[in-house]
């Protein structure tokens, strides 16, 4: 049996080959049998974040432009990009700056993009595509789509059970390999309470216990551990989403009783800007009109800043390190969407320079260490 480095130990050819950059995993995975095995085991990701190679990464689905040339003079969308969005899947790395499409998913017919309202998760170094509207025929999709980091292909998972859903709350833990789907609606467009759970590794789906409530449009996160749907609403009270929200203890297996007050007060309570920070605090932008943004402190909310006026419409937020929050928005509809890092500890805002090829409508994102 070889060396995994020939000439060198075995500690030290692994030492070599877990610094390899993310962005040559791939194309490492394909040297020889061993450094497959080694770069997909699972010890190498461990090795990566002891050695202090890995950094954060930002995965967004984001619209599609066909034009470089994407924005008018003042800034303006082109119309294609707002009748018939084409969203597809970019990589942001703040530390290099750099921004980069990821590969289609195979499969899917030619230049029709990612599933409308998909939802995507992160798990160690995979990324999944759950659900959504078929991007040609809009009808609402069980399909698990998973890409992996190490190898930099493709994967089918298994379908989600059960109904077909839109507009549910999925979220993953930071180190766990189980992804958590909750409530939405079915092809009639009744709200639902049902959950499931997702273990990436065995590629099969386990049944939760019901939700108290149903929760259409509802927000997902795990925080303190434990997965927590917020807001939503009911098939009787369709668009009048509530300040309540549910926590699922994995431990447990348990729903526990319904948290009342938890969402932000807004006059605008879509519950799409939740982020649950690595600091054990949730933040939350209030609404569009007074732009604020908010920390839960005990049982209620502390207002702590403003956001700029340029990433105040279709805004979307994301800790992607600690004490850093990004916010990519646009300032009205039809503008180009623009992106500000919010440094919590200083409270202070800084713009991102987002390319023109790559200030499209953010329709969901997570953050991967890889």
């Amino acid at each position: 049996m070889g060396h995994i480095i020939p000439g060198l130990i075995d500690d030290l050819g692994r030492e070599c080959l877990i610094r390899t950059p993310y962005q040559d995993l791939p194309t490492a995975s394909l040297v020889c049998k061993m450094w497959r095995d080694e770069i997909t085991g699972p010890q190498f990701r461990r090795f990566r974040k002891a050695a202090g190679v890995t950094r954060p990464v930002i995965i967004l689905a984001q619209a599609k432009t066909e034009d470089p040339k994407l924005t008018s003079g003042q800034g303006e969308l082109k119309q294609s990009c707002l009748t018939t969005p084409t969203y597809q899947l970019i990589l942001s790395d703040p530390t290099t700056r750099s921004w980069t499409r990821l590969p289609a998913i195979p499969g899917l017919p030619d230049g029709v993009g990612l599933p409308v309202f998909c939802g995507l998760v992160g798990s160690v170094t995979d990324i999944l595509v759950i659900g959504g509207w078929d991007p040609v025929t809009l009808r609402a999709s069980s399909d698990v789509y998973i890409y992996s980091f190490l190898t930099g292909r493709w994967r089918k998972g298994a379908d989600m059970p059960g109904v077909r859903r839109s507009f549910f709350g999925c979220a993953t833990s930071d180190d766990d390999r189980m992804v958590i789907v909750a409530g939405g609606h079915d092809e009639d467009k009744n709200a639902l309470k049902s959950a499931m759970m997702y273990d990436v590794d065995k590629d099969e789906w386990t049944l939760l216990p019901d939700m108290a409530r149903e929760r259409d449009e509802c927000k997902a996160i795990f925080h303190c551990g434990k997965f927590h749907v917020i807001s939503g609403y009911s098939t009787d009270t369709q668009g009048c989403f509530e300040r309540t929200a549910e926590v699922f203890d994995t431990s447990t297996w348990q729903w526990g009783p319904i948290i009342e007050d938890f969402a932000v007060v807004s006059a605008n309570p879509n519950p799409s800007s939740y982020v649950a920070s690595q600091d054990g605090n949730v933040y939350a932008c209030v609404d569009e009109h007074s732009g604020d943004i908010a920390v839960r402190v005990g049982d209620s909310w502390k207002v702590i800043g403003t956001v700029p006026a340029e990433v105040r419409r279709s805004r979307w937020m994301v800790e992607y390190e600690e004490n850093r929050v990004l916010v990519i928005g646009s300032s009205k509809e039809g503008k180009a969407h623009e992106g500000y890092v919010l440094d919590l500890k200083k409270n202070k805002w800084s713009k991102v320079d987002l390319p023109n090829q790559f200030s499209g409508h953010v329709q969901c994102g997570c953050v991967i260490e890889l």
